[in-house]
C-alpha cells in the first residue's frame, strides 16, 4: 500500500532509555473494516484516522502480559503476569508517526488498572479474566468489573494455523500489527508513547467462537455479522518508553 506515510522508522529502536520491559504472549488480532467518517468523532481532533487502501479498522486484541517490570527495579510480586484485551483503531499524526487509539484497555491486574488510568490517561478497567490452551485451540475470557460501562466483556476460541513469518512492508497484516506508537490524552494534552520489539511472528487464526461487547460498551459500532480478520502471535520481548507531549 503505498503512501506518504514513514511506517518504517517507528519500527526501529528509538534512542534514549527504556522505562519498562514486558513480554506479550498469546495474542490474537481480531480486525473488522469499519468506515473513517463513523471512527472520527471518537478520536481526538489531533489525530487523523488511519486507512489502508481508504478503509480504516477497528481492532479487539486479547493477550496476556508476562514478565512485567520497570528498568530500574525488579518485578512487583502479583503484577507481573496478567491477561488484557483492548479495542483500538489506526490513527496519524499531522501524516506521521502512525500508532495506537485505544478505546478501551481491560485488564486483570487492578493495581495497573489504576495506575494506567492515573498517570497515563489510559482507559483501563478491571476485569476478571481467563486463558485457557487445548487440543482444540485456545479460549479466552474476560468480564469487565469496573469501572463502567458494564457488562461488557468476551467469550471467545481460536485456532492458530499455518508457520509463522514476519509480515512484509506494504501489506494489511504489516499495517496493522506492526504498530509501535501510542496515543492518549492526560489532563488535556495529548502524550505518545513507543514501544520496540522483534516483528511479530504472524500465522493465520482460524475464530471457532466470538462473543463480545467490548465494542459496544466504547460505542464503536464494529460490522456485524461480518467475520474478522484473525491473526496469531505467540509472543514477543517488549520495551517500553516514556510517554511524552505530541508537537
Amino acid at each position: 500500500m503505498p503512501d506518504d506515510i514513514d511506517r518504517i522508522s517507528p519500527t526501529l529502536r528509538p534512542a534514549g532509555r527504556t522505562s519498562m520491559r514486558q513480554r506479550w504472549a498469546e495474542l490474537l488480532f481480531l480486525h473488522w473494516p469499519i468506515p473513517a467518517e463513523t471512527l472520527r468523532p471518537l478520536i481526538p481532533d489531533a489525530l487523523e484516522i488511519d486507512a489502508f487502501d481508504g478503509v480504516a479498522y477497528v481492532g479487539l486484541v486479547p493477550f496476556t502480559m508476562t514478565g512485567i517490570r520497570y528498568s530500574w527495579a525488579p518485578p512487583v510480586p502479583g503484577t507481573s503476569r496478567f491477561h488484557e484485551v483492548n479495542v483500538r483503531t489506526y490513527v496519524h499524526y499531522r501524516g506521521r508517526d502512525p500508532g495506537v487509539w485505544f478505546f478501551s484497555l481491560d485488564a486483570a491486574n487492578a493495581l495497573a488498572v489504576r495506575v494506567a488510568r492515573r498517570f497515563w490517561g489510559l482507559r483501563y478497567h478491571f476485569a476478571r479474566m481467563s486463558l485457557t490452551r487445548g487440543p482444540e485451540g485456545i479460549a479466552y475470557r474476560s468480564d469487565r468489573l469496573w469501572p463502567g460501562p458494564a457488562p461488557a466483556g468476551c467469550d471467545l476460541a481460536y485456532q492458530p494455523e499455518g508457520t509463522p513469518r514476519a509480515s512484509a512492508p506494504g501489506t494489511l497484516e504489516h499495517f496493522l500489527a506492526e504498530r509501535y506508537i501510542l496515543y492518549t490524552t492526560h489532563r488535556g494534552r495529548l502524550l505518545s508513547g513507543r514501544v520496540h520489539h522483534p516483528p511479530y511472528p504472524l500465522q493465520p487464526a482460524r475464530v471457532l467462537h466470538l462473543e463480545e461487547s467490548l465494542t459496544a460498551a466504547a460505542d464503536v459500532p464494529r460490522p456485524i455479522g461480518v467475520d474478522p480478520l484473525a491473526h496469531y502471535a505467540s509472543e514477543v520481548r517488549v520495551r517500553v518508553y516514556p510517554l511524552r507531549p505530541v508537537g
